[in-house]
């Protein structure tokens, strides 16, 4: 059974952030993530803090603002979907600086 995006964001990612702090520290920005669609919402990964770096909701100024359908991204983060087809295909919409968008498969695994 897939994850739900709520569980990735505050599971997953949380967890693999925490355990791993110097992953946060050398990217060192912050993502807006607003998924569209059942069990969608919105969440940011505020990497430019110390801690607790997943929250529901919005921050302000993300450098990277990513949007797509809740069911795409437990596909992208489980391994089903190809980030650059997903983005070539208009699956993933991204607004800001690409080079960081690029870094995030450190973070979603």
């Amino acid at each position: 059974m897939s994850l739900t995006p709520k569980q990735i964001f505050e599971e997953k990612i949380a967890d693999r952030l925490k355990n791993n702090p110097d992953v946060a520290a050398k990217i060192n920005s912050s993502y807006q993530f607003e998924l569209t669609g059942d069990n969608g919402g919105t969440w940011a990964v505020d990497l430019t803090k110390k801690a607790d770096f997943v929250v529901a909701g919005t921050i302000a100024d993300p450098k990277v603002t990513i949007t797509m359908t809740s069911k795409d991204f437990v596909d992208l983060v489980e391994g089903r979907l190809n980030g650059q087809m997903a983005f070539m295909q208009g699956k993933l919409k991204l607004k800001g600086d690409m080079s960081l968008a690029l870094k995030l498969q450190q973070i979603l695994g």
